[in-house]
């Protein structure tokens, strides 16, 4: 009888131990993969609309849809070559100002005349996708010459702003999925808008986070499920494996 039990509670320590690994091993897997996939851009040939997404194959067998995979970046954006046409645009207005870098500065000299400002948004530099809610939106703006006293540049996301400056960083996870745009404005001290650019940009549902998700909960749900003796066991074996 005692040799029974003994080997009862081995059995329910080994099955206990797989899994748990399973779970962690099993998160760690699905993090680590979560932006993996790529971002696709589809062209409808007839009507010329686009869509973004990370499933291609209901488009592919369309005959009047253009397939095409986008390269995906996380990271800061390179600036292009529109830094080199704001350089060459700003020896118009103020040629005292060609050393001085893109930076929101206050002069001690009051500005005469009203500046006819250059400006670019360097990142993101052209017209791309971002995976709700994993990437966030990182907004990079270049200005010359530097901002006069009781100018003040602002960053907008559609009509709401959302930051002071010449950078911003997003989150999309509150941002509906669709076409949006991103906007930096530079404005006087009356609110009058002096400079604005604009970028396009896209927020596509993460369909592949979302279903790593879903198995990962179904995986804590099995744990919660367990009963109080096995939980203990559990988190027995875990203190002994976290033990050095």
């Amino acid at each position: 009888m005692t040799v029974l039990s003994k080997s009862s509670f081995s059995k329910t320590n080994i099955k206990l131990g797989l899994l748990c690994a399973t779970i962690i091993s099993t998160a760690s897997f699905y993090t680590a993969t979560a932006n993996a996939a790529p971002i696709y851009k589809i062209v409808d040939e007839k009507t010329g609309q686009v869509t973004f997404t990370d499933r291609p194959q209901s488009y592919e067998q369309q005959a009047d849809k253009q397939v095409s995979q986008l390269a995906i970046t996380t990271g800061n954006e390179s600036n292009r070559s529109s830094s080199n046409n704001i350089s060459s645009n700003g020896t118009r207005s103020q040629s005292s100002n060609m050393s001085q870098t893109a930076a929101v500065a206050v002069t001690s000299t009051a500005a005469q005349t009203p500046v006819n400002y250059q400006m670019a948004i360097t990142e993101p530099s052209e017209e791309r996708a971002y995976r709700r809610p994993a990437q966030n939106i990182n907004v990079r703006v270049q200005v010359k010459p530097a901002l006069q006293a009781g100018d003040s540049i602002g960053i907008y996301l559609d009509e709401s702003e959302v930051a002071q400056g010449l950078s911003a960083s997003i989150a999309t996870v509150d941002i509906l999925p669709g076409e949006h745009t991103v906007k930096a404005v530079i404005k006087n001290e009356k609110g009058q808008v002096l400079q604005q650019v604009a970028r396009t940009i896209y927020v596509i549902q993460n369909n592949t986070t979302i279903q790593n998700n879903k198995k990962i909960a179904k995986q804590l749900l099995a744990y919660q499920n367990l009963p109080w003796h096995q939980k203990v066991l559990l988190k027995l074996r875990q203190k002994k494996t976290a033990t050095p």
